[in-house]
């Protein structure tokens, strides 16, 4: 066997493990959503109780780790730090079934935070120095795919295990599977060698780069860039929508259209497995265009942002007798929503020199963090209370409509970030002299 063809299969079969331990975190932090129902019942909570307990516990871990997570990630070795936080994480999260009230289920969710704060940039930052620039977006689109993957997972496999087990063994199994992989990654690969430090540019550019990193942080040389800062803040509108979406869609199925849980998990289920076709499609397209004219990098999030938001209003608008083209608005918004992240995530390796690669992931990440997942469900759950006292049984729709207008500024910010990424780009790659 050639070496090259030893290096490829080392590195599809970490791009294979890392997508699975990305699956099964965002399966754990997914699984609270289909058992809403049954948890709520058992404990008689509010929406918005079920808003913070969804998003409390991981927003205020993410909050306190997801950067000091990034940072680590660029200094120290990748795999031992995603295999511990991952590893981890999932064992917190499992703990959850032990839970006598809402303060233990708020605890639980810190564990599928932990698993991403460690393991979500440091993966992408392993990942990228696997792969050639021309094959990231494909790449990042494949990882990225775990997350609608471990949704899927979630909404399939929740709905049955919760009917036959009940929901604290249905959490326990999923918590434990991560630390399963954990080990798996930490025995079975190595760390990948790191690119240099720079990606092109004088060395006087670097030399100023290394002066101007002294006197301020990573973060805030990364905040400065207006690509960087465009990105994050299109990436964080665009998680505070789909994420509230994520968490709380499930539950509007059962009560809008009066399914059981195991057939709204199953619909859901049908719109994640759309999502995944969606992200492996961005990947491959946006690799493609980008080779033609750079802009499209961040050309593909606009259109697709763009377009997943008239489906998704658009499912929320139609009314419940139209059920059959309410689930097509719905399968089109899976499609689209999520051919931001792929292309984001690559941008951001090609423009942002690989000493802060990790750092500049993690920002975008703990957006989605403290806005998507923390922020989130509360606000929804918050605004489906609200909601309910004017329109009774229409409160939880018109939350998620409400959330689904920050599509709108999320389109902004990406049209913004889309015409500084030609500069930004040029800079990065400028041969050095």
């Amino acid at each position: 066997m050639s070496q090259m063809t030893h290096f490829n299969r080392s590195r599809r079969y970490m791009l294979v493990l890392l997508t699975a331990l990305s699956a099964v975190t965002f399966m754990d932090r997914q699984i609270l959503a289909v058992l809403l129902q049954p948890i709520k019942q058992e404990f008689g909570f509010s929406d918005l109780q079920i808003g913070l307990i969804t998003g409390l516990g991981f927003a205020i871990t993410f909050g306190l780790l997801g950067i000091p997570m990034g940072r680590l990630a660029d200094r120290v070795e990748r795999r031992s730090l995603v295999a511990w936080c991952r590893g981890i994480g999932g064992g917190i999260a499992a703990l959850g079934a032990l839970a006598t009230g809402s303060s233990g289920l708020t605890a639980s969710r810190g564990g599928a935070a932990l698993g991403d704060a460690g393991g979500g940039a440091a993966s992408m930052s392993m990942l990228a120095d696997l792969y050639a620039p021309h094959e990231r977006s494909r790449v990042m689109s494949i990882f990225g795919m775990g997350g609608s993957a471990g949704a899927m997972l979630a909404l399939l496999a929740g709905p049955v295990l919760a009917e036959l087990w009940g929901w604290r063994v249905t959490m326990a199994l999923v918590g434990l599977a991560s630390v399963v992989l954990a080990c798996v990654l930490r025995w079975t690969v190595g760390e990948p060698q790191r690119s240099a430090a720079g990606q092109g540019g004088t060395k006087a550019a670097s030399a100023a780069e290394a002066g101007s990193i002294k006197k301020t942080t990573a973060v805030l040389q990364i905040w400065r860039e207006p690509v960087t800062r465009w990105l994050i803040v299109g990436a964080a509108c665009a998680l505070f929508a789909n994420l509230s979406f994520g968490a709380w869609n499930t539950a509007l199925l059962a009560r809008r259209f009066d399914l059981s849980l195991r057939d709204a998990g199953w619909i859901s289920a049908g719109a994640a497995l759309f999502a995944v076709s969606g992200a492996l499609i961005s990947g491959w397209l946006t690799d493609k265009l980008a080779q033609r004219d750079q802009r499209w990098q961040i050309g593909v999030p606009v259109v697709a942002l763009s377009i997943s938001t008239v489906f998704g209003l658009g499912y929320l608008l139609t009314g419940t007798q139209q059920f059959a083209l309410t689930m097509v608005l719905l399968m089109g918004y899976a499609l689209f929503s999520p051919w931001w992240a792929a292309p984001t995530y690559a941008a951001l390796s090609l423009i942002v020199p690989s000493s802060r690669r990790a750092t500049a992931s993690a920002m975008v990440l703990m957006s989605g963090a403290l806005l998507g997942n923390g922020l989130g469900p509360i606000v929804a759950g918050l605004l489906s209370d609200f909601y309910n006292g004017i329109r009774p049984g229409d409160g939880l729709r018109l939350a998620l409509l409400t959330m689904g207008c920050f599509m709108l500024p999320s389109v902004f910010a990406f049209s913004r970030a889309m015409a500084h990424y030609p500069q930004a780009y040029r800079l990065a790659h400028a041969p050095a002299v």
